[in-house]
């Protein structure tokens, strides 16, 4: 049968959407840069500005599904403070070390996802995950070693980037079962709103004002909200409904690839031949990682 017009662009939408995913998440640790407050300030608008954006949107049905499932609030509480603990060390880490390393350390989160599984869900994992798993730490290291070498500042940067990662794969184990309960959408802004609670408590611990930033600023934290949070997420959401996660996952290793695309014209940060040596390594062994658990993970 001849495929028509409209079927083969409904067709390409899921991968245009998944593009778009990308490249919007990939500014993530751009706006980050561009905005002159500390990252954990930066987090909480991200979070909160989205949060209050989706209000209108979700607030009625939340209050149907918050009702008939109160025991289940446990999660999307524990999913946004997890969410506040990786954005205020990954925003943080931005200004210790380069992005594309901040950005492909907190990218390991499925190396950690699949361990968590592995030990909590009991699931079984295969050699080729093991052999991902050993590729992934390598390629971090490389970049890890190299930047405590050049530099202890930076070293602490890839570390706290890399802690971030682990706290972002709490949220996808804790989140793999809260969306049992919720929709998605009403997951992320009750997410949303936890974590900017969160992100606030952090930053009045560390003394950061939240008011107080110029114009250019503030522009920044709103195209973080609805570029990075809003645009990014809906829009892996979307491919994630009509792609399978065989193909979105793997894929979404392009995060840490546009990012550092994305830094050599617009912050001039390019990086050294080492860490481009172990990005292509880690990278490699984050896509094993994916492959092998999603070929393990019982389909929803």
């Amino acid at each position: 049968m001849t495929s028509t017009p409209s079927s083969r662009n409904t067709a390409i939408l899921p991968y245009l959407a998944l593009g778009a995913g990308i490249l919007a998440l990939g500014m993530s640790a751009i706006f980050v840069r561009w905005a002159d407050a500390p990252g954990p300030v930066t987090g909480f608008y991200r979070l909160s500005l989205s949060a209050l954006i989706l209000t209108p949107f979700v607030a009625g049905r939340c209050k149907r599904d918050c009702t008939k499932n109160k025991s289940a609030l446990v999660f999307p509480l524990l999913g946004g403070l997890f969410t506040a603990l990786d954005l205020a060390l990954w925003n943080t880490s931005m200004f210790y070390t380069t992005v594309s390393a901040a950005t492909l350390l907190g990218n390991t989160a499925p190396l950690w996802v699949a361990l968590g599984a592995w030990l909590l869900f009991h699931e079984q994992l295969k050699m080729d995950f093991w052999l991902g798993l050993l590729l992934a730490l390598a390629g971090a290291g490389l970049i890890m070693g190299s930047d405590f070498l050049t530099h202890l500042r930076l070293g602490i940067g890839d570390l706290m980037a890399g802690v971030s990662g682990i706290f972002y794969a709490s949220y996808y184990l804790v989140t793999q079962r809260g969306r049992e309960h919720y929709t998605p959408l009403t997951y992320v802004w009750l997410v949303g709103i936890s974590a900017g609670i969160g992100l606030a408590l952090i930053n009045l611990a560390l003394g950061h004002p939240l008011l107080g930033y110029g114009q250019r600023t503030w522009v920044i934290f709103f195209s973080t909200a609805i570029v990075s949070q809003l645009i990014g997420y809906a829009s892996v959401s979307y491919a994630m409904g009509h792609l399978p996660a065989s193909v979105v996952a793997p894929t979404m290793i392009g995060q840490p690839i546009m990012t550092t695309i994305l830094a050599i014209p617009l912050l001039g940060e390019t990086p050294l031949p080492i860490q481009v040596v172990g990005g292509v390594i880690a990278l490699a062994g984050i896509y094993l990682v994916n492959q092998a658990h999603h070929r393990v993970s019982p389909t929803a």
